[in-house]
C-alpha cells in the first residue's frame, strides 16, 4: 500500500507531536463526557445512535468497561472520572448483577435467580480488568473487585490443564459449554497483564504467555498468519461455527482481521511485561506480532476498494461482513502505534495515520457524540452488527495508548508515567 507521505515525514511519529497528543486528549475528553450520561443507579446502560439512552437497564459488560476507562481517566487527572469509576465499582460489587447465591456476575441487572443469564468468561475477564485498573488507579474498592473476580476465574473459568478459559456455564456453574474460543481468551490475556501490574503476581504473566503462545503463535502458524477463533473442547477447528449467524458481535462465522491486529498488540504488551518482570523474552513475540498485523492489513483493509477494515472474511479470504466496526479501526491504530515504536519501521506509522484518518473522517460523530459503532463500505451508518453504542472502551483506549510508552497494561503505563513525572 503506497503512502502519500514521504519517507522523511513518516520517520516522525504523529504520537510524538504535541499537536497530535493535544488532539487525542481532546477527543478522549469528549468521549468521557458523552458516555457519562449512560450512568444509571445499577451501573451503566446502553446509548443509542442518537446519543440518548436506549433503556435504563444496567449492563454488566458496559459497567465493567466504564470502570476501566474512568479509572484510566482518573489516573490521567481528569476531574470527575474517579466518581464515575467508583459508581461502577459499587454497582458491580453490591448491585443486582452480582449473583449473591452462586457467585459471579449476570449479564445485566434484570437477570434474576428465576430467570438467570449464563455466566460467561468474556464478561468476567472485563470485571477482572476493571478491578485491576481501578486498583492501579487507587480507587477504594478496586482491589475488592479485583479479588472477587480473581476468585471466580480461578474457581470456575480457568482450565489449568489447558491453560485457557472455559467460555460459559449455567448460572449455577453447571452445564459447561462444549466450546473453546479466541475472543474471551483475548480479553483474558489483557486482564492477566493488568492483574500482573496491579498485584505484582507473576502467575498472571505466566497465564498471559500461555494464551499468547496458543493464539498468537501456534494457531496462526498453522493457518498462514490468520487466526481461526472457534474450536470444540478438544481444540478441533469448527469451520462452520455460527454459519447461520455470520454477523454475531462476539462469535461471528469465519475470520476477524481486527482480532489479528488486536492479538498482535497483545504480543507486544506481553513482550513488555516479560522485560519488566525479568523473564526471558520468547523470540517469536515480535515476529509473530508483525505477521498477525500484516495479515490483518492484507486481508482486512479495503479488500473491496473502499477504505476501512472489514468485520469478517471467509475461509477463502472473501469478504463475509463488509461493514467497518469502530473497534477494528481502533485496534489497528493501537497496534500500528506499538509496532512503529518497537521497530521504527515507517510503514507502521503509515498504518497508524491511515487508521486515524479513517476514524476522524468516518466514525467520529460530532453531532450525536461518541463514535459511530459501525458503517458500511460507503461510510454510511449501519446496525447489522452493532445496533447501539454501548461504551467507550475501544475508542477511549485508542486515544490513550499513544500518550504512554509501550506497557503491559494501559493503567500500568499511566501509573509509571505519573510516577516518573513526579520524580
Amino acid at each position: 500500500m503506497d503512502s502519500p507521505d514521504s519517507p522523511d515525514l513518516l520517520s516522525v511519529c504523529w504520537a510524538d507531536s504535541s499537536t497530535h497528543r493535544r488532539w487525542l486528549l481532546a477527543e478522549g475528553q469528549r468521549l468521557l463526557e458523552h458516555y457519562a450520561k449512560a450512568r444509571v443507579p445499577s451501573g451503566f446502560a446502553t446509548l443509542g445512535h442518537d446519543g440518548n439512552m436506549v433503556d435504563d437497564t444496567a449492563k454488566s459488560i458496559i459497567t465493567a468497561r466504564m470502570v476501566h476507562c474512568y479509572a484510566l481517566a482518573a489516573l490521567m487527572g481528569i476531574p470527575g472520572a474517579a466518581t464515575l469509576a467508583d459508581h461502577g465499582l459499587d454497582a458491580l460489587l453490591d448491585g443486582p448483577s452480582r449473583d449473591s447465591v452462586h457467585g459471579g456476575w449476570f449479564s445485566d441487572a434484570s437477570s434474576t435467580h428465576k430467570n438467570p443469564s449464563r455466566k460467561n468468561a468474556y464478561l468476567h475477564a472485563f470485571v477482572a480488568l476493571a478491578g485491576a485498573s481501578a486498583s492501579i488507579a487507587g480507587r477504594p474498592r478496586g482491589s475488592e473487585l479485583m479479588q472477587a473476580a480473581i476468585t471466580i476465574i480461578d474457581q470456575h473459568f480457568w482450565l489449568e490443564d489447558e491453560q485457557s478459559m472455559l467460555p460459559s456455564f449455567a448460572a449455577d456453574w453447571s452445564d459447561p459449554e462444549d466450546y473453546r474460543g479466541a475472543n474471551c481468551n483475548m480479553h483474558t490475556t489483557e486482564a492477566c497483564l493488568a492483574l500482573a501490574d496491579a498485584s505484582g503476581e507473576t502467575r498472571w504473566l505466566d497465564r498471559a504467555l500461555h494464551l499468547a503462545k496458543r493464539f498468537g503463535h501456534d494457531i496462526p502458524s498453522n493457518y498462514d498468519g490468520r487466526l481461526p477463533e472457534h474450536f470444540d473442547s478438544e481444540w478441533n477447528l469448527l469451520p462452520d461455527y455460527d454459519a447461520n449467524e455470520p454477523s454475531d458481535d462476539l462469535r461471528p462465522w469465519g475470520l476477524t482481521p481486527g482480532h489479528f491486529a488486536e492479538w498482535a498488540g497483545l504480543l507486544i504488551k506481553v513482550e513488555s511485561a516479560c522485560i519488566a518482570h525479568g523473564y526471558d523474552v520468547p523470540d517469536w513475540l515480535l515476529p509473530d506480532a508483525t505477521v498477525l498485523f500484516d495479515s490483518a492489513i492484507d486481508h482486512g483493509w479495503a479488500p473491496d476498494g473502499q477504505p476501512g477494515m472489514v468485520y469478517t472474511i471467509g475461509w477463502d479470504d472473501e469478504i463475509s461482513i463488509p461493514n467497518r466496526p469502530y473497534w477494528v479501526q481502533a485496534e489497528m491504530a493501537n497496534t500500528a502505534l506499538m509496532l512503529s515504536r518497537r521497530t521504527d519501521d515507517p510503514r507502521f506509522e503509515h498504518y497508524y495515520r491511515l487508521a486515524w484518518d479513517y476514524i476522524a473522517s468516518t466514525l467520529i460523530d460530532l453531532e450525536h457524540g461518541g463514535w459511530r459503532h459501525e458503517v458500511d463500505a460507503d461510510g454510511n451508518l449501519s446496525t447489522v452488527v452493532y445496533p447501539t453504542r454501548e461504551d467507550l472502551y475501544h475508542d477511549f483506549q485508542a486515544t490513550v495508548t499513544p500518550l504512554i510508552p509501550i506497557s503491559a497494561s494501559v493503567a500500568g503505563g499511566l501509573r509509571t508515567q505519573l510516577l516518573e513525572t513526579k520524580t
